[in-house]
């Protein structure tokens, strides 16, 4: 047995049980799925807004600032689907690290953005388009999930034999356009990324389908990673990393990724995507779950890019 595997195996039977707080999550959530966030569409007030509050955020976790102005990194967005007059939008990434000296970095991210008002092209909610879409799932779910992770790492006393690059991303809605941003202009060498976990929209579980795990095929070592790992929701797993997220931009430059998401639903794009819809006990569940897997992904030395299509 090769003996990165044999390491994984015996971790398989010491899975760690984080330390995750749904009242920390509720908080996150309410705050940036709020009727006065307005939706946090790129180049509003309102997603800056957010974006300072996920950087206060990672300044109380003592994370490392890894923008190219502090924990933001700025660039330009543009509106494609419909004519506006500000069609070019200035817009954000938040960029926390966690320097644990190591030659490696575990990039774990999550949009911060979502469709404001619905007024770009981009509502699925044709009859109240004007009207605000808060965004709850998509994805304040995630960006709550990134912060909890950011706080777990920071916090866990723990020296991991990797660092943690935390990104909030701007602009998603309008094209991932704050992650191809970053994978062209990264502020750790892409080449020193260990892999990728994205999370996007996983505040929604249904107990009939569990939440998809998007990207199992990117690296061979996926699949030993998650033996022996019994989590207290259902999940299944997709081999193909490309798709309608932010992982995407990553795995096009072959680096490995994994992408939690907890499917569809008739509230997608929606005026109806509210805080009090959230499953806040399985998205707890969900970060959990990738906590372990991040925690074994650390047993192997460099993980490997396979092509799959």
């Amino acid at each position: 047995m090769n003996k990165y595997f044999l390491l994984i195996f015996l971790l398989s039977f010491s899975i760690v049980h984080a330390q995750i707080s749904e009242k920390s999550l509720k908080k996150h959530i309410s705050f940036l799925a709020s009727d006065k966030m307005k939706g946090r569409q790129t180049g509003s007030k309102e997603v800056g807004m957010a974006a300072t509050y996920i950087e206060k955020q990672f300044k109380k976790y003592g994370l490392t600032p890894m923008g190219d102005n502090g924990f933001r990194q700025s660039f330009e967005a543009k509106v494609k689907r419909v004519v506006v007059a500000d069609s070019i939008r200035k817009a954000e990434n938040i960029i926390g690290f966690l320097d644990n000296g190591a030659a490696y970095t575990i990039v774990i991210g999550a949009h911060y953005d979502h469709i404001g008002y619905g007024d770009l092209g981009n509502s699925k909610d044709s009859l109240n388009i004007g009207k605000i879409h808060n965004g709850a799932d998509d994805n304040a779910s995630g960006t709550a999930g990134l912060l909890e992770l950011a706080k777990h790492y920071a916090t866990n006393k723990t020296r991991e034999p990797f660092n943690l690059l935390f990104i909030a991303f701007c602009a998603e809605e309008l094209g991932l356009i704050g992650s191809k941003y970053f994978v062209e202009n990264p502020t750790v060498p892409l080449d020193k990324i260990h892999w990728m976990l994205n999370m996007d929209m996983i505040g929604r579980y249904n107990p009939d389908n569990g939440v998809a795990v998007i990207g199992f095929g990117t690296s061979s070592y996926f699949p030993e990673i998650f033996k022996g790992i019994t989590p207290d929701i259902k999940f299944y797993t997709g081999k193909d990393g490309n798709g309608g997220s932010d992982q995407t931009s990553f795995y096009k430059k072959n680096i490995p990724v994994l992408f939690f998401h907890t499917g569809g639903h008739p509230d997608y794009h929606k005026t109806g995507d509210d805080t009090h819809k959230i499953d806040f006990t399985a998205l707890k569940s969900i970060l959990e779950l990738e906590i372990n897997v991040i925690d074994k992904s650390m047993s192997v030395p460099k993980m490997d890019f396979i092509w799959t299509n």
